[in-house]
């Protein structure tokens, strides 16, 4: 494993992170707690140390997963959690995407931030993070006043913000960089749905802000097991997909074919060496459900680096919309250049 520093806090990661939320969630099917903690383990073995979680995350379980997996062993990781949903009054069964109500007044942001740590069973989180954000988010004095009175008090060490629930939320992304004094900025970047994360990079570099990616593989797209013939389970969130999603997936993939042909890659390290050319990125976190992709993801770090003339065939393909027709758009997704997209968080 190599490893990365948030540029002002100084505060550790691992290249390859760890998303709780196909762990915590069930959006990936049936979550099972032992087997959960196992791959949380298995996953520090390989040298990961860097876990984003979120207090929404099965409403609290992603967070004590995490506690029960490190228990004394709190120090050797570095711990990124989110608040923001009020699932304390919203706890019941939730359908599709659909989002439950927000709460960034000061009172909840302290109490919220006080359950964590219980549930985290740790005296400070290292990075906290405002959940999916908002424009009245980013507009709010008094949140961002009491995540610097929390951050005097030592409860939290560095906050910033994650951008969602689907791809999109430029200007929220610039504005919070600009403006506010954030640590990190959390959002969807991979090889097929580069923006708006290319608008964020050098914003980024300017203001010393470290940039979390996640769904690096588009969904499992990019992780190269998919065919036509592809089923997902009905509780899988990307089962919702329209078929077109896949069809038209399989064929930007087949273009990026001449990335893993007669190198040490997979296309699923491929995916990730793309995310970590970009200098200011200070994690990727792919989505991991089982031991075998842990392996492959955690070990992507140590195969070669995409070399400029890859990375500018790549930019090529992506402007060109890889050479195909899109024969309709996909389930959220927006015709302007916001290209909000179905893609969960």
């Amino acid at each position: 494993m190599k490893y990365r520093r948030f540029q002002k806090s100084g505060i550790a990661t691992s290249e390859i992170g760890f998303g709780l939320w196909t762990v915590s969630t069930g959006w990936w099917g049936t979550v099972n707690e032992e087997k959960a903690v196992h791959l949380l383990q298995r996953a520090f073995d390989y040298g990961i140390i860097f876990y984003d979680t979120a207090d929404t995350y099965g409403n609290g379980s992603g967070e004590t997963l995490l506690a029960k997996a490190f228990r004394g062993r709190r120090s050797q990781i570095t711990i990124s959690t989110k608040f923001g949903y009020d699932f304390y009054h919203h706890a019941g069964e939730r359908k599709g995407q659909q989002e439950i109500p927000q709460d960034f007044s000061p009172k909840y942001v302290r109490f919220a931030c006080e359950e964590s740590l219980k549930r985290l069973e740790t005296d400070h989180i290292d990075f906290y993070q405002i959940h999916n954000s908002k424009m009245d988010a980013v507009t709010n004095d008094d949140l961002f006043a009491m995540l610097e009175q929390l951050k005097s008090e030592g409860k939290i060490l560095s906050y910033g913000a994650a951008l969602g629930p689907a791809i999109g939320w430029r200007e929220e992304g610039i504005k919070v960089m600009r403006e506010r004094k954030i640590d990190g900025l959390h959002t969807i970047y991979n090889m097929l749905e580069q923006d708006p994360g290319r608008d964020f990079f050098p914003i980024a570099e300017e203001h010393q802000i470290g940039i979390l990616v996640r769904v690096p593989h588009s969904s499992g797209m990019l992780e190269g097991v998919y065919t036509k013939d592809t089923k997902f389970d009905e509780k899988d969130h990307r089962s919702h997909r329209p078929r077109s999603w896949l069809i038209e997936g399989l064929q930007k993939v087949e273009r990026l074919k001449f990335l893993t042909e007669e190198t040490e890659r997979t296309m699923g390290q491929v995916a990730l060496k793309f995310v970590l050319a970009q200098p200011s990125v200070v994690t990727v976190l792919p989505n991991i459900y089982n031991e075998d992709q842990l392996k492959e993801f955690a070990t992507a770090v140590d195969t070669p680096d995409l070399s400029q003339d890859e990375l500018r065939q790549i930019s090529g393909l992506y402007k060109n919309n890889f050479y195909i027709e899109i024969s309709s758009p996909l389930v959220g997704e927006e015709k302007d250049g916001g290209k909000k997209q179905f893609t969960p968080t």
